[in-house]
């Protein structure tokens, strides 16, 4: 639908910060794939990588058409009526085509956005990939020049005939939590996990649009 739609930069970029996993679609020789990938934002382009003898990598390097796609779901949306339920989400779709990182130092700014996706702090706590990893690694870069956001917030929209129907309708929100950071079984004794571990949430800590109760934003199906 239409007014779902969002061309703001700021709003593409929030989503795409805030989205642990994306998607690329790409065809290769008449046949679709669909692949899920880590991705971190820089500027105004977005980085994924892979292994640099995965043909899907090698397919992406070549100029592939691709489409990414991130989604993110914040609630279940229960109506009155079969047709009208829906959830509550923010998605964004990327198209073009992606560009090999060779050079290595971008390379390695790039593998560093990685981890600080990941968890904010990481980056200097790990140690940092050797020549030879970054050699085995295939960076690509996707620039966010036709880029678009889509987004539904709020309650049912009922048909004005459903509203005085008996039965609960509303919103069921959904969040992504963190648990207790679960030790490696092969921990140095005595390690414990930094602030940065612990202070990790799923979303960054950044704002829900539901966040402020099933009534807000605009009203759509």
């Amino acid at each position: 639908m239409s007014e779902r739609g969002d061309h703001r930069r700021e709003t593409i970029e929030a989503i795409l910060d805030e989205a642990l996993v994306s998607h690329i679609g790409f065809a290769v020789d008449g046949q679709p794939y669909v692949i899920p990938t880590l991705h971190a934002r820089a500027g105004d382009r977005v980085y994924f990588h892979g292994s640099a003898g995965s043909r899907t990598i090698r397919a992406l390097a070549a100029g592939a058409q691709i489409c990414l796609t991130a989604t993110l779901l914040d609630g279940v949306v229960l109506a009155r009526s079969a047709v009208h339920q829906s959830v509550n989400y923010r998605s964004v779709m990327v198209f073009g085509r992606a560009e090999a990182v060779v050079d290595a130092e971008r390379k390695r700014l790039a593998i560093e956005a990685f981890s600080e996706r990941l968890i904010p702090g990481r980056w200097r706590e790990v140690r940092a990939p050797t020549e030879k990893e970054l050699k085995s690694i295939h960076v690509l870069s996707l620039p966010l020049d036709e880029a678009s956001a889509k987004l539904r917030t709020g309650g049912p929209k009922d048909d004005e005939e459903d509203y005085s129907r008996e039965g609960w309708a509303g919103v069921i929100p959904i969040a992504t939590v963190a648990g207790e950071p679960q030790p490696d079984e092969r921990l140095a004794s005595g390690a414990e996990p930094s602030q940065a571990v612990l202070a990790w949430r799923p979303d960054g800590g950044r704002h829900r649009p539901d966040a402020d109760g099933p009534g807000a934003g605009p009203h759509a199906k």
